[in-house]
């Protein structure tokens, strides 16, 4: 008897962008970080989620990528401008929402798509799960932490359309603005903490070093 299972939300995991306020020469993502990098953490935390996964990324970061996921799960995009460029980002039609669009495109069949920085490295499995776990209520769902909304942010199956369709650099915002959608709290604080900028990579390392990863006051935002 032929048994058909549905197919599971996907986590894209967004790392083709430039990392602009990272002021150093190597990308933000490719920075070490305990044992692996912050994309490296980031993609394991995705994997053990026990979701499939895709990433999304660019020439100069395929090498890292290579070694967390296989190549079927890589989406590549064309390089963006370099950081000292005066082109505009949204001149060459790459942004955060074109990143988006083909990571949704790559896996039009599944049930949903849970967008997750790649320099979110303190992000727990257990928040991509529970976040995954209440998109069958809601079109857009995100996480949140003590009232802060952060990520991942989950779509429906049935925003594909609008998904695909994204462009330039300002995200999924028109989406989850247009639709309704629903906050999961989480005791998470990694689901708030990205790594914008060198103070940001410093703060996430101690707070690992610590074996916390509690978000104080003081932690740049």
């Amino acid at each position: 008897m032929l048994c058909i299972v549905n197919p599971s939300p996907v986590i894209i995991v967004l790392a083709a962008g430039l990392g602009r306020r990272f002021d150093a020469p190597t990308h933000k993502l490719a920075q070490p970080l305990g044992a692996s990098t912050v994309l490296g953490q980031t993609v394991q935390h995705a994997i053990e989620s026990g979701l499939p996964v895709v990433v999304v990324t660019t020439e100069s970061l395929l090498a890292e990528v290579s070694r967390h996921v296989a190549g079927r799960d890589v989406v590549l995009m064309p390089s963006l401008p370099s950081s000292d460029s005066k082109a505009p980002q949204a001149a060459s039609g790459i942004g955060m929402g074109h990143s988006i669009a083909a990571g949704v495109a790559a896996r039009p069949n599944a049930d949903g798509w849970l967008v997750l920085p790649g320099d979110m490295p303190l992000i727990r499995p257990a928040t991509l799960r529970a976040v995954a776990a209440a998109m069958l209520h809601q079109p857009v769902v995100y996480a949140q932490h003590q009232g802060r909304r952060g990520h991942p942010v989950g779509f429906s199956a049935e925003l594909f359309s609008d998904l695909v369709q994204l462009v330039g650099d300002d995200g999924a915002r028109r989406i989850v603005a247009r639709y309704p959608s629903e906050g999961v709290d989480v005791d998470d604080p990694g689901a708030l903490m990205d790594v914008d900028t060198a103070t940001d990579l410093a703060a996430v390392r101690a707070r690992l070093a610590n074996g916390s990863s509690a978000i104080t006051a003081d932690m740049p935002r």
